[in-house]
Formats: structure tokens, sequence, C-alpha cells
């Protein structure tokens, strides 16, 4: 077989240099355009910890407390073609922690979408009898020994005794509360070291998808004017067992990202 660029017309020779540096050219582009694909997603992957769809349960556990017996009641339900968090609850409170923990310095952007149908009328941040919330987030920050005062050691082991873990060693928890208040940020009245931070108040957005997203560690240096401790989880809870009254949330989505 004669190679096509054989010959003395040197016309036929450049048409064949002309294709192949097109195909080369060609081919080159292809691998540099796969290439920026990978990194793009690698960057993507990178930046973000965990987006959660709630296509089920896997990523979280059930968060019961020792002495509340009726659970708020947590399922799958399917929003259009979206799937999306159900919380029900009726007099109780329990809720679903994320079976992850990851570090608030390298991903201290937390973002998610939630909907309530009511808030409550006997509801009050500020008083243990209205400590209820149609929708939270919990960010719970993991209790370090090592970095812990003589006191709180000895508080922390005394209660890993009785409930075979330690506690949190703090928690900011993002609220959906029943009614205005002066102050955005408010100490719940069960604990010093638990920091509410209101999102949302009053029931005129209720019925209605909301978007909501925060920044970790500057939420937690505003709300106990110090730097959190790096190892954190989240959690999710609509509880009415205060109030004794119920509600029905959702959450469509939770991402956490840098």
């Amino acid at each position: 077989m004669e190679c096509p660029c054989s010959g003395n017309d040197p016309v036929v020779l450049v048409q064949v240099i002309c294709s192949l540096v097109r195909s080369c050219y060609v081919a080159a582009c292809l691998v540099l355009l796969i290439l920026l694909n990978c990194l793009n997603l690698y960057a993507e992957e990178d930046r973000i910890f965990l987006h959660e769809d709630f296509n089920d349960l896997e990523n979280w556990k059930p968060l019961f407390f020792p002495k509340i017996k009726r659970h708020t009641e947590y399922t799958i339900e399917k929003d259009g073609e979206r799937s999306c968090l159900k919380a029900q609850s009726n007099a109780s409170a329990s809720g679903l922690i994320l079976k992850k923990e990851f570090n608030v310095f390298e991903y201290p952007k937390l973002k998610w979408r939630w909907k309530i149908s009511n808030v409550y009328l006997q509801g009050n941040a500020e008083e243990k009898s209205g400590d209820d919330y149609p929708i939270r987030i919990y960010v719970i920050f993991k209790y370090d020994p090592d970095k812990a005062s003589l006191g709180q050691r000895i508080r922390y082991g005394l209660a890993r005794t009785i409930y075979g873990e330690y506690p949190p060693q703090s928690s900011l928890t993002y609220i959906w509360e029943s009614n205005a208040h002066h102050r955005r940020i408010i100490t719940s009245p069960f604990a010093e070291e638990a920091k509410m931070i209101i999102l949302e108040a009053g029931e005129g957005n209720a019925g209605k998808w909301l978007q909501e997203e925060v920044n970790i560690v500057e939420d937690y240096r505003k709300a106990f004017g110090d730097m959190p401790p790096a190892v954190a989880s989240l959690a999710i809870m609509n509880d009415s067992d205060n109030t004794g009254e119920k509600s029905v949330s959702y959450v469509d989505f939770i991402e956490i990202s840098k």
C-alpha cells in the first residue's frame, strides 16, 4: 500500500499534514476537557463534606431522651420528584443524629431547606415550659477531655458513668421559634452549654419552603465568645413534649461544605 505522503505533489502532502494537525488538536482538546471535568468533580467533592437529600435514613440514627417516652416520628416522604424528611410530633420529643463527624474549621458552612405546618401557641424559647420547636437543626460539638478543666472532667466523667458516653461539650441550635424575640441568640433554659439561634419566628411563613445558610464557626464565636471545639456532628428534631402540642415539619436537604 502506498503511503499517502509519497509522490511529488506538494499539495497532497500539505493536505495530509493539515489533516493530521487538526486530528491531534481535536484529540488534545478532548483530553484537556476530560481532565478539566475530572478536576472540577474532584474539587466539588472536596468542597462538600455531606449533601443529604433524604432518599433514606442510612446516615442517621435515632436520638432519644431517658425521661421522654413519647417519640417524634421521622419518615421519608416524596415532595413531587424530590424526597424529604418528614418529622411529626404530638406531645413528643426525639431526634435524628448524623452518624458522621466533621471538622468545623474545614467545613464551616451549613445549608438546608425546611418547612413547617404550624408553630406552638405555648412556645417560648426563654422558658422551660415553652422550649419546643416545630423544627430545629443542632450542631453538636464533641467533648475533648484533653482540653477540659478539672471541673469539666469530673462532671463529664460522671455523665459518662451514667449514660455510657460523654455528653456534648456544647451545642448550637438553629431554631424556628414560635414567637419573635428581641434577641437572636438565646441560652437554652435547660443548659448553659446550649445556645439557640433564631432563624425564623412565627407562622407567617408556615407552609413555605425556606432555605437557610449559616457559618458554624462565626455563629459559635458570637454565641459563646470563643472558638468552637473542632469536631462536631448534626442532629434534627421536632419536639412538643413541654407544650403538649403537635406539628409536622419537613427538611428537603442538608449540606455541610467549605
